[in-house]
């Protein structure tokens, strides 16, 4: 079976073709990079406009590499949530029409449950039940992925994602959008030991993350030392920044596959990219005897291989949709979670 994938939350205009929810024979992407690089960050109605101007010809692009028509396609998956809002209209409406016009089913697919499947790509001996870490921009979350299409919180972010720390962080530093990448590229010149940084103390759910006060932190530590003249290392404030982030997320991540009595765990999302992030994990892992999955770089950041990878999960578990499908800006995961005993 052969799914057509698009991707369209953020800032990438992605389409994919994987074949069974494993074989890559396409993956496009139109990234916007570069000009919101100017903006200091992603301006949403400047990103969807882009999605209007590139979404066709991606496609035509996707459905060439993988030599084939849309006929031969055998349904069309796309994020429908969560994200930026205009962005995700852009992909859902196109993705209704191009269903509707070829005769196809038309599958949602959960921007988080996307990256998960990510490593589905890259492992072919990766099945559910597993732990699955989900670290990106907009959300950081551990959770038993007891089947493909059912996932299970254990932790998730208060306030600010990984992510969004990272990015905001590296902005008060004066790095260039994505400012994650460059706080990684510092942070290997500089000492993770420089900086004491505080650690949020979680009342009730301890897998749950915040960072934003870490991130208010770092931003108020940078204000105070221009104001008063003094010079900050910047790449000694990155790597202990980094490791801050890495030590929480692998802490967490190993107390709950302990507690769970998982051996596996999945690493994904936008900051699974990050190097301090995966070898700290992979440390742990190895430490405990734990088995890590984590995707290449290329996989780590939104595409559109992974929406189609789910996409066929999806379809084979029955979740389709019809013409009255419609983008959401949030939405929680379907499942329950198995800390706080809460339907979410």
């Amino acid at each position: 079976m052969r799914i057509l994938g698009i991707e369209s939350s953020c800032d990438e205009t992605a389409v994919a073709i994987v074949e069974d929810g494993r074989k890559i024979l396409s993956n496009v992407i139109a990234s916007q990079a570069s000009e919101h690089q100017k903006y200091g960050g992603v301006v949403p109605e400047l990103a969807s406009r882009r999605h209007l101007e590139n979404i066709l010809t991606v496609v035509k692009e996707a459905l060439s590499d993988a030599d084939m028509e849309l006929e031969d396609v055998d349904g069309i998956a796309v994020t429908f949530a969560p994200g930026l809002i205009g962005a995700l209209l852009v992909g859902v409406s196109f993705a209704k029409g191009l269903a509707l016009a070829a005769g196809k089913p038309l599958i949602p697919v959960h921007h988080t449950e996307g990256h998960a499947a990510a490593n589905y790509l890259v492992h072919p001996d990766l099945k559910p039940p597993y732990l699955g870490v989900i670290v990106s921009g907009g959300h950081t979350r551990i959770a038993a992925v007891t089947d493909y299409t059912t996932f299970q919180t254990i932790g998730r972010t208060r306030d600010d994602a990984a992510g969004e720390c990272f990015d905001k962080c590296a902005r008060a530093m004066g790095f260039p959008y994505p400012g994650g990448l460059h706080v990684d590229q510092n942070a290997q010149q500089g000492n993770p030991l420089a900086f004491k940084l505080p650690k949020s103390k979680m009342e009730g759910n301890p897998y749950d993350f915040s960072f934003s006060g870490l991130k208010t932190y770092v931003v108020n530590l940078l204000h105070h030392a221009d104001q008063i003249g003094e010079a900050i290392n910047k790449q000694d404030l990155s790597a202990s920044l980094q490791k801050h982030i890495a030590d929480v997320v692998t802490e967490k991540a190993i107390a709950a596959a302990k507690e769970f009595g998982y051996r596996s765990i999945a690493l994904s999302g936008g900051v699974s990219a990050n190097s301090g992030v995966r070898r700290a994990l992979e440390a742990a892992c190895q430490k405990e005897g734990f088995t890590l999955y984590q995707p290449p770089i290329a996989l780590c950041g939104d595409n559109a291989a992974m929406i189609a990878s789910q996409g066929y999960y999806n379809y084979l578990a029955g979740i389709t949709a019809d013409e009255s499908l419609n983008a959401m800006a949030s939405k929680e995961l379907h499942g329950e979670s198995l800390v706080r005993n809460e339907r979410i």
